[in-house]
């Protein structure tokens, strides 16, 4: 979807600057949204894509305004009313107030040194010879879907060549709406900077996305 999140080659949001020296956290209540939201996920209620898309979801106006953490806090909290959690009268009056729906798992403090170790990888059995090869050109498609993609709206209806087949992996454009995991081949494709930015663009620049198959058209 065209929304807050996907901010490459928007402007008027000034240069991207890095904190030198970078704590991990702000403040202490952002370790526990960070808790929070891995120990909600581990519930195995839903996905990855469909967390990221529920943070994509929040309107512009509270996205732009609100720090990372608060993200991921508005993120879960649609997540957790939409699986049957929680109540929305619970999330603002912070109590429970009846019995929710029942976590697949619980992730305890034991459990976390081993799991985040584990992560969640997203490659699978290859089904299929991929239909791009490395050095190959390439341009990707045009277009504005309401639901979740990973192809950037700067990205889009541009040439490039294949930098690298990564492998088999988890689509998801399909994975965040529950339409199965459905994988396909992901690359690795190189963009000249005037091919994204346009003229006046630095030629020394080249722009590299990783796009699933499906996103690409021969050239």
């Amino acid at each position: 979807m065209n929304g807050p999140h996907d901010l490459g080659g928007q402007m008027g949001f000034g240069p991207v600057a890095p904190e030198m020296n970078e704590p991990y956290f702000h403040a202490d209540w952002e370790k526990r949204a960070l808790g929070i939201t891995i120990s909600c996920g581990a519930f195995g209620a839903w996905t990855i894509d469909e967390s990221r898309h529920a943070r994509e979801n929040i309107p512009p106006a509270d996205y732009l305004s609100a720090s990372y953490y608060e993200i991921w806090i508005r993120g879960v909290e649609t997540l957790l009313e939409r699986h049957g959690f929680v109540t929305r009268q619970e999330l603002l009056s912070g109590r429970k107030l009846q019995e929710g729906a029942v976590p697949k798992r619980v992730l305890k403090a034991e459990m976390v040194p081993a799991a985040l170790a584990k992560g969640g990888p997203c490659d699978r059995p290859v089904e299929a010879a991929p239909l791009f090869a490395t050095g190959e050109r390439v341009k990707t498609k045009n277009f504005n879907p309401a639901t979740h993609t990973r192809l950037p709206r700067y990205a889009r209806a541009k040439l490039g060549v294949v930098e690298a087949v990564q492998g088999f992996f988890v689509f998801p454009d399909d994975n965040a709406h529950g339409k199965g995991e459905n994988p396909q081949w992901l690359y690795t494709i190189v963009f000249d900077g005037g091919e994204i930015w346009g003229e006046g663009a630095d030629p020394s620049l080249t722009v590299s996305i990783d796009a699933w198959e499906s996103y690409l058209e021969p050239v």
